[in-house]
C-alpha cells in the first residue's frame, strides 16, 4: 500500500510518514482546512475596526455624547467590542480598542479616547 498526497492524491516518494507531495499541497491543504475559522476572524477584524473609526469619528478630542441613531447610521455594531471596563463606581465601558463608550440613558452614549498614560496607571 502505497501513501500519497493528502491534498492532491499523487504517490509519495521519500519518508514513510510523508503526508504531502510539495511544500505547496502542504500549504494549500492546511489553507483551506483553516479557512472557515481564518473567515470569521476576519470578519469580526473588520467590525471592530469599523466600530473604531465610528467612534474616533465621532471625538473632536477626549470626549464627547452621541445619541444612539448617530452611531446605527454609520452602521455601528454594539455586539462588537474588544473589552469591558467598569469603574469603582460601577460604570460599565465598552472599548473598541481604545475608542470606548458608556450608555448614559435615553438613547445617549459618552464616547472617550483611553489615552496610552490613563491605561498604562492601571
Amino acid at each position: 500500500m502505497q501513501n500519497v498526497c493528502l491534498e492532491c492524491g499523487e504517490p509519495l516518494v521519500g519518508r514513510i510518514d510523508k503526508k504531502f507531495c510539495s511544500d505547496q499541497c502542504r500549504n494549500t491543504y492546511n489553507n483551506r482546512k483553516k479557512r472557515d475559522v481564518n473567515n470569521y476572524m476576519r470578519r469580526v477584524d473588520g467590525i471592530l475596526k469599523k466600530n473604531r473609526r465610528i467612534l474616533d469619528s465621532l471625538v473632536p478630542g477626549d470626549k464627547h455624547t452621541v445619541h444612539k441613531e448617530m452611531l446605527t447610521k454609520q452602521g455601528f455594531d454594539f455586539d462588537y467590542f474588544t473589552n469591558i471596563y467598569t469603574t469603582k463606581t460601577g460604570k460599565v465601558y465598552y472599548f473598541c480598542y481604545e475608542m470606548g463608550y458608556l450608555p448614559l440613558g435615553n438613547d445617549f452614549y459618552a464616547v472617550v479616547r483611553r489615552s496610552e498614560q490613563k491605561k498604562n496607571e492601571k
